[in-house]
């Protein structure tokens, strides 16, 4: 006997004989078929009631992933701001020690006198932009010999002072491994670095160097690019 039908016992076993509405509500209920809701047209979602939620989770999914594209995005500028921050530090340490910031005066390709400017012209390559150009490279390595005493790119050989310790994630080929060929910014791309306002004041920002992220942006303007760079200045 189902709570219903107990119920329904208990109130005519009380003296009340005929059907009430309460009586019918009750035998209505206890003739429905197992598993079969009362509420509403049956209990079952419609299709627009289905299309509705099916679409909530969409838009849900949807600032779930552009919220989580934004956060890394802003990880990698922090964390470039503050490589480039410590690359400055030990750069002054350098200067500390040899009376100059780490500069190749006598290679134009790394000191990067006309390939690699922050100013006009070039800005910051004479034809097109390309962070991974081998102008970037090039002066990134420089700087990495001269700040990490390890001149060759061989990564268990050091031969000079150390004035920073870099992560394997800081280096390109990333994971620890291979020779060394560039200084890795958090978007993949090199660094850049260059001295050329000391030999050229019409050149550059600074007068000690720029250093500087391109942000992860790629062939784009200069007024668009240069607004996405993390730099020194």
């Amino acid at each position: 006997m189902t709570n219903d039908e107990r119920n329904l016992a208990r109130i005519r076993s009380s003296g009340l004989t005929s059907p009430s509405t309460l009586d019918i509500r009750l035998l209505r209920r206890s003739a429905a078929k197992p598993g079969t809701s009362t509420f509403g047209a049956g209990g079952a979602f419609t299709l627009i009631e289905l299309l509705v939620v099916i679409a909530i989770i969409i838009v849900l999914t949807g600032l779930i992933l552009s919220t989580v594209g934004y956060v890394q995005k802003k990880g990698a500028r922090s964390r470039a701001e503050t490589e480039i921050a410590a690359m400055s530090a030990a750069c002054e340490s350098y200067k500390a020690d040899n009376g100059i910031y780490p500069r190749d005066a006598t290679n134009n390709t790394t000191d990067n006198l006309t390939a690699l400017t922050t100013q006009t012209p070039p800005d910051p390559l004479p034809t097109s932009y390309d962070p991974s150009n081998a102008a970037y490279s090039a002066a990134s390595f420089y700087l990495y010999t001269q700040l990490s005493g390890n001149i060759s790119g061989d990564r268990s050989t050091y031969s000079q002072k150390s004035y920073l310790q870099f992560k394997p994630n800081m280096l390109s080929p990333s994971g620890g491994t291979g020779t060394v060929t560039a200084i890795r910014d958090p978007f993949g791309n090199s660094y850049g670095y260059s001295t050329a306002n000391q030999a050229n004041s019409s050149y550059g920002f600074n007068p000690t160097f720029d250093l500087w992220s391109t942000g992860g942006t790629s062939n784009a303007t200069a007024a668009v690019y240069e607004k996405a760079w993390i730099k020194n200045w």
